[in-house]
């Protein structure tokens, strides 16, 4: 069976996002953000893909030959691959996106292209505005460790040729001295310095060059000041239960014990950074060669998010408003409308706010007596968060399953838990071994005829309405007993995890999930065996769970046709004669964020269609709580397959497994997803109204 490297199939997908960069019908200051996401992305892929491989590295010789593949040898091909598209990166940015720039008649300056007139200027800004907020610190004797803090940008400071010591013959120690200091980004408020316009021309300035510019004054007692730049990216602390489980799993535990807390991954410097600065940042950090990394003059590629957009309409995307929901009325009761059918929701291109009011409604509503509710991700102020304290506070009996392994929300979600704790809220913390990545939430209300019903929003997506305007989700409002009744068993398993609860409708993880999907794909081949149509169309972000991939090429070679949409990781080779030449794989980068996975099952003409939190992946399927649910809907199921059919077909921004565009055959009209998308549900309640879809 051919499967793909986990960590090569990644830096694959972020070969796409660097493609959308140099794509040039994506407005300019979009091509920015998508060079930072792809920072971003690789930054986290040190902090997580590369801080494991090189723990897995340091394990026994016979610890390593259980985990099947070579730690050293993925390693090697991993960091090969991304000083590839770190070239890449450089390159774009270089010789297409400031150039373009220039032709805009916006200049991206450095401390050596400013005139005469600029460098006066930027020196009178750094002493009215930069000055007051750099503490930098000695890196001598009395110091004995320097802790960097992940991913911030420092400035290293190379004092030589004191004034007083001009004409000695002698050095003394003290005529060399380094200082370090985190760039003050935040407290300045942007990355960036507009300098006054000239004409028509438009200037900027990173920070760094402000400082670099009045370095000199900081420190008058020295004739020369040389200004550089670093950044650490330290070990997400990535579970190795991500990786692997069971008796091996010990033996991998009890072999970290005494790694160090945060170790770091990789330190980026600045290759004109004198020798004796980075000799002293070593020493006082213990930072070895394996971590450190050659980058370029600036760091942090990210704070590009916050570029000043001049004004300028066309250097972002046509503005996409949140369209109104055709079925879920914008004033008024949600839980009477959700009573009476079931809705779709489709954020970012639908308002998330319908969630959050539909929660409000619940906190004051006098008949509503529990709310149940997962959170994996939530917003920094969220409005989630504050409807459940304000139900709380109104005498629900509010549960919050929330997860504290989010990687890189830890803090957050710990401070909301406590802040939920405070207000009287029950808040499960699930065991170590079992992360809760389905989202989910049910309200329990008494009717005006004193019987009990629940109602319940299950979601691709986090409760979160920040990244409700980025990510691509679906979510369903429903009040169908079949449904709102098997999960609120699941969130009784979720309170003591003692009974596994018995499902028709939901397919659940770690316990049901993986033996539905064999079934129903085993369906699939039963199908094509009798020579009648099969077929399985399937949208996630990632295909790595090698059981699955077994199965999906034994559906192939038994005649199943097999298209997957996969954002992300795709271990899979599709159009292998032999065991893959039924499927077909595509995957779509874009202006928001494909998040929401699909499962479409042919079953013998009874399609089946699940909407899931979870991808194909090992840990989701065995050591995550997820949940796929049905659309029993027939008119949604439609809606459903609607859109997943716009993805099928995209022409303009579809690519196949080799990361090449899928263009538009002959005759073939230019299909764009997410514009057809949006067209779509913008007209959809004008169709509804006129009997049609």
């Amino acid at each position: 069976m051919k499967t793909l490297s986990r960590d090569l199939s990644w830096l694959r997908f972020n070969a796409r996002v660097l493609q959308e960069a140099q794509c040039p019908t994506v407005p300019l200051l979009e091509r920015l953000k998508f060079l930072a996401i792809f920072s971003s992305n690789l930054d986290e892929f040190f902090k997580v893909r590369v801080a494991t491989l090189r723990r897995l590295t340091k394990l026994k010789k016979k610890t390593r030959a259980k985990l099947g593949e070579s730690p050293k040898r993925q390693l090697k091909e991993v960091l090969a691959e991304v000083a590839r598209q770190q070239q890449e990166f450089g390159a774009t940015f270089r010789e297409q996106l400031l150039p373009e720039l220039n032709r805009r008649r916006i200049h991206l300056l450095t401390e050596a292209t400013l005139t005469d007139q600029q460098r006066e200027w930027t020196a009178r800004y750094f002493a009215e505005n930069v000055r007051d907020l750099l503490s930098p610190m000695v890196l001598d004797d009395t110091l004995h460790h320097l802790f960097l803090k992940d991913q911030a940008v420092y400035l290293t400071f190379f004092l030589s040729q004191p004034h007083a010591a001009a004409g000695k013959a002698k050095r003394r120690p003290d005529d060399e001295r380094v200082l370090i200091m985190e760039l003050p980004t935040k407290r300045h408020g942007s990355r960036f310095v507009r300098l006054p316009d000239e004409g028509e021309e438009r200037y900027v300035l990173f920070l760094d060059d402000v400082i670099r510019v009045g370095a000199a004054s900081l420190f008058p007692a020295y004739q020369q000041v040389e200004v550089n730049a670093i950044k650490l990216s330290r070990d997400a602390e990535l579970d190795i239960e991500e990786e692997v489980s069971g008796d091996l799993m010990e033996k991998i535990r009890s072999s970290l014990a005494k790694r160090a807390t945060g170790f770091p991954a990789r330190l980026l410097f600045d290759p004109e950074m004198p020798r004796e600065v980075l000799r002293a940042i070593r020493q006082k950090t213990g930072i070895t060669d394996e971590e450190l990394v050659e980058g370029s003059r600036y760091h942090n590629f990210r704070d590009f998010f916050g570029f000043p957009d001049f004004g300028e309409a066309d250097f972002h995307y046509p503005p996409r408003p949140a369209l109104p929901h055709p079925t879920l009325p914008r004033t008024g009761s949600l839980l009477a409308v959700i009573g009476a059918r079931d809705h779709l929701l489709h954020p970012p291109y639908q308002s998330f706010d319908y969630v959050t009011r539909l929660l409000r409604e619940a906190a004051t509503d006098p008949r509503v007596a529990v709310i149940n509710i997962t959170l994996y991700r939530v917003a920094s102020k969220s409005a989630v968060v504050k409807a459940l304290l304000k139900a709380a506070k109104s005498g629900k009996q509010v549960t919050v399953v929330m997860e504290l392994k989010a990687r890189f929300d830890e803090e957050s979600n710990l401070f909301w838990a406590d802040k939920l704790k405070r207000a009287g809220v029950h808040v499960i913390f699930t065991p170590p071994e079992l992360k809760v990545h389905s989202k989910l939430l049910v309200i329990v209300r008494r009717e005006a005829d004193e019987t009990t019903r629940r109602y319940g929003y299950f979601s691709t997506g986090n409760f979160n309405e920040s990244t409700s305007e980025l990510y691509t989700d679906h979510g369903l409002f429903t009040a169908d007993e079949r449904l709102t009744e098997e999960v609120a068993a699941v969130f009784e398993y979720l309170r003591d995890q003692s009974v596994v609860p018995e499902l028709q409708q939901l397919l659940v993880a770690p316990f049901g999930l993986r033996p539905s999907l064999n079934a129903l794909i085993d369906y699939e081949i039963k199908q094509a065996k009798k020579g009648r149509e099969a077929y399985i169309i399937l949208k996630v972000n990632a295909v790595e769970d090698e059981g699955m991939i077994a199965k999906l090429y034994e559906a192939s070679h038994a005649g199943v046709r097999v298209e997957l949409i996969v954002r992300g990781i795709g271990r899979l080779v599709p159009g292998q004669s032999g065991f893959s030449e039924n499927i077909s794989q595509r995957g779509l980068v874009d202006r928001f964020l494909e998040h929401s996975r699909v499962y479409v099952f042919g079953h013998g003409g009874e399609e089946k269609v699940y909407v899931s939190s979870a991808d194909w992946m090992t840990r989701n399927l065995d050591r995550r709580v997820e949940v796929a649910f049905p659309i029993l809907d027939e008119s949604l199921r439609a809606e459903v397959r609607q859109l997943l059919d716009f993805q099928r077909n995209d022409n303009v921004k579809a690519r196949d497994f080799e990361n090449d565009y899928i263009p538009a055959l002959e005759g073939e009209k230019p299909m764009h997803a997410q514009e057809a998308t949006y067209a779509w549900l913008k007209g959809l309640k004008r169709r509804q109204a006129k009997g049609v879809r």
